[in-house]
């Protein structure tokens, strides 16, 4: 008897990747203003997912979250961090990996207070898994080891007992698989699995590593990561140039302005000393003459007073000279950053040449990917036509056999 298997097996991601999520809520995502560091900076325009994650491989849990193919929260949990709530429905948290403070607004009170309940369970579990490597770390004494080790076994089993706020991390990934739905898990992993999908292309007996469908996927979502961090270091170095050029016109001006006040006042200086020394000379034949002592007097005291502004000009002009040299050292330091900007300028233009490179890179990815698709749709048609074609050939092979066999039986009955 011939027997007809049919082998249809869909090329598909493997469920038991090394980062699964445990918890998942609706949130607005900020994060703080890294200038003022006071000011909330909107992340996301609508309430997107945030989820815990654990890595089994590492031992890890991560808060992330994924706004289009564009990952605006990826924090790894230390027994160090503190979850604050600011108010009602806000509350916040310090990364000092990331350099920066996120912040969840939730849509009610008790999604923000599950949310922080979670927070601190794992909190505990990191700071158990710390002590256990701790222990596990410190070298054993000499005598009575067999009880020594005999207690931390049992004080691990007495602590994961203890915490009931978490499964072990094999039942919370058979929990997270019985409970969560596949689309979810997509949604919330998009542009974030990467290297997850890495892996699988290299693991032996994986469906996915050796379909080119597969590749061109992992390469687009990578192309797409890439464009997304050139156009955002591309927006932040637009706007520190903007930035740049304001302050250089701003000094411009200022120094334009000292200049102009600098000459007027280089100018009174002038006249100040040519009526002192026309006074001097005017007191001098005055004195020669010895004609009148009351005019001499008042002569000498106007020659006083003009002395005096002429000094106290000449200070001002000591000043304005002094600012005038740091507006100078300032233009040059303005200079600096003007050609330094001309690079960064040059570097944009380069970023979005290469922006347009990947643009067209990841359309032609997704031409290939729609062209493999399309071959395997017709691959597949092919394959059912053949099979059903070789089942009717089966069919009246057997139909055959059983007329030669009834002919059969008939001669030899007869």
């Amino acid at each position: 008897m011939l027997k007809f298997i049919k082998s249809n097996k869909n090329p598909e991601v493997d469920k038991h990747m090394r980062e699964q999520p445990i918890f998942s809520t609706k949130a607005h995502v900020f994060q703080i203003d890294p200038e003022t560091k006071k000011n909330w900076i909107p992340a996301s325009k609508n309430a997107v997912s945030v989820s815990y994650y654990y890595d089994s491989t590492r031992s890890t849990y991560r808060i992330i979250s994924v706004d289009g193919s564009k990952a605006i929260i990826n924090s790894t949990i230390t027994p160090g961090m503190t979850f604050t709530k600011t108010s009602q429905k806000f509350g916040q948290w310090s990364d000092p990996r990331a350099n920066t403070v996120y912040g969840l607004g939730f849509t009610s009170e008790a999604d923000l207070a599950k949310f922080i309940e979670k927070f601190k369970d794992i909190k505990d579990l990191t700071r158990q898994q710390v002590a256990q490597q701790q222990v596990q770390q410190q070298p054993p004494p000499p005598q009575h080891s067999p009880q020594i080790n005999g207690n931390v076994v049992d004080e691990n089993h007495s602590a994961s007992q203890s915490s009931p706020a978490l499964p072990s991390p094999g039942a919370r990934q058979v929990l997270h698989h019985r409970s969560s739905s596949l689309s979810a898990v997509q949604g919330s992993q998009d542009g974030l699995n990467l290297k997850e999908r890495r892996n699988s292309f290299n693991t032996p007996g994986s469906n996915s590593g050796n379909s080119p469908e597969s590749q061109m996927k992992y390469e687009n979502d990578r192309l797409k990561l890439a464009l997304a961090q050139s156009s955002a270091n591309a927006k932040k170095w637009e706007i520190e140039l903007q930035t740049l050029k304001n302050n250089n016109a701003r000094l411009t001006a200022a120094l334009q302005e000292s200049t102009a006040n600098v000459e007027e006042w280089k100018k009174q200086l002038a006249a100040y000393k040519d009526e002192s020394a026309r006074m001097k000379k005017k007191v001098v034949e005055m004195e020669k003459q010895q004609n009148n002592s009351e005019q001499i007097g008042a002569l000498q005291t106007e020659l006083q007073q003009l002395t005096e502004r002429l000094e106290k000009v000449q200070i001002e002009s000591q000043d304005k000279s002094d600012e005038i040299n740091q507006l100078t050292r300032k233009t040059e330091e303005l200079s600096a950053k003007e050609t330094k900007n001309n690079n960064m300028q040059s570097k944009l233009q380069s970023l979005e040449e290469e922006n347009k490179l990947l643009t067209l890179k990841i359309q032609d990815f997704q031409r290939q990917l729609q062209d493999c698709k399309t071959i395997r749709d017709k691959d597949t048609s092919e394959v059912l036509t053949l099979q059903e074609q070789l089942g009717n050939k089966v069919t009246e092979l057997y139909e055959l056999h059983e007329q030669i066999v009834s002919v059969i039986q008939k001669e030899s009955n007869s």
